[in-house]
């Protein structure tokens, strides 16, 4: 029970939530009522309960905001008293008050942990009840920044290990640029469910992909991860075109944790030599042809995704009719935000459009992917929800 003369009135302008409950461990009782009555003739709103020696205070020290400590106490003296009671006191604020004037005895009880040091018979109500809030304040203040500090020490730990986890193309050849652009859609995340990759294997020859598993966790970025690792030691391992993508869905079925787990997939192999490409879709999006000022879907079947029921992706070779030429592989998320105030999306045909705008000419192809998300972000109306990756593959003058 709270103690009787610890200030209980309640004051009408004050949510019952801003009292504070204080612990005071205090085996004199003359001086337990003098610390009731200070606390009292201040209307403090503050609800003071009170044990005599610590093992009836580990009983009530639950629940409390502040807990006021006398150092000699029946079980424990000076700072071995103040050790046990910030050992069990989690995070409430914890406040020394004794009749020792030892100035270096204070010094070493605040270092030690506790909010404040105060000398009985130096304090009046005021002083005792303004000790008490700031000492709440400060703790919670000083919790806050230590889950702040944890936070951010949690955050650059995984924005490193994200980071490490990005792509970096395997390529030599300057016969082709390759531009990328990736945005995950979660918060303050580096990597999402999309993903990309580019490998080089021969002078000529030139591998690209661009998935999208679905979802928008950190068990779907992993994913994502885990298929492009896979795709890129197939491919070096020389593993036969038409079985890259089928032993990539055997990986995803193998490490999706639900079985309604998919992933969409476009491959790209490129024959610089022959100036031709072979497409495979995996229910991906096409990749867009940039070629003799024109911008044309590419016509290869869409195919079934990847987890839903094996099946090989039917190739199409695509042949450049000129060495200037782009081809531009993208995610859904690109795609999916609205065009006005109604339900249409950009899909396909609304990206097409905005390759053809001529405000695009002024754009350079290092630029253009991210050209082509700001615009889409305007015909939206804001932020694209979904993850959004990027290659942009050219050869020559690129349009």
């Amino acid at each position: 029970m709270p103690y009787p003369h610890g200030g209980l009135a309640r004051h009408a302008n004050l949510p019952p939530g801003e009292r504070l409950r204080v612990l005071l461990v205090e085996d004199d009782e003359g001086d337990a009522f003098l610390v009731g009555e200070l606390l009292a003739e201040t209307n403090s709103m503050i609800d003071l309960l009170v044990a005599t020696s610590l093992r009836e205070a580990r009983q009530r020290i639950s629940d409390v905001d502040c807990v006021l400590l006398d150092l000699g106490l029946p079980d424990a003296q000076g700072l071995d008293g103040l050790r046990q009671v910030l050992e069990m006191s989690s995070g409430a604020a914890v406040c020394v008050l004794t009749g020792r004037t030892d100035e270096h005895l204070g010094v070493v009880a605040v270092a030690e942990g506790a909010q404040d040091y105060l000398v009985k018979g130096q304090v009046d109500g005021v002083l005792l009840t303004r000790a008490l809030r700031y000492a709440v304040e400060r703790k919670r203040a000083d919790e806050n920044a230590r889950r702040l500090r944890e936070v951010e020490l949690r955050q650059a730990e995984s924005a490193r290990l994200e980071r490490g986890l990005l792509p970096q193309p395997l390529m030599t050849t300057d016969q082709v640029a390759v531009h990328t652009f990736y945005r995950p859609g979660r918060h303050a995340a580096l990597i999402g469910g999309d993903f990309f990759d580019v490998v080089q294997t021969h002078p000529d020859r030139l591998d690209l992909i661009v998935g999208d598993v679905c979802g928008h966790g950190v068990d779907e970025a992993a994913l994502g991860v885990e298929l492009r690792v896979a795709w890129r030691a197939l491919v070096l391992a020389r593993v036969p075109d038409d079985e890259v993508l089928p032993a990539l869905e055997q990986v995803l079925m193998s490490e999706r944790r639900l079985q309604e787990i998919f992933a969409t997939v476009a491959a790209v192999r490129l024959d610089l030599a022959a100036n031709r490409a072979t497409v495979r879709l995996a229910g991906h999006p096409p990749p867009l042809l940039l070629s003799g000022g024109r911008v044309v879907p590419v016509p290869a079947p869409g195919g079934l995704l990847l987890g839903v029921r094996p099946r090989r992706p039917i190739a199409y070779d695509l042949e450049f009719d000129t060495d200037d030429w782009s081809l531009l592989m993208y995610t859904d998320g690109l795609i999916e935000g609205r065009v006005g105030a109604g339900n249409e999306r950009l899909d396909v045909p609304g990206l097409s459009g905005l390759l053809d705008e001529p405000a695009n000419r002024s754009v350079s192809l290092p630029e253009l992917p991210a050209w082509l998300v700001g615009r889409a972000e305007r015909l939206n109306g804001g932020a694209l929800a979904d993850d959004v990756a990027m290659l942009l593959v050219s050869r020559g003058g690129g349009r």
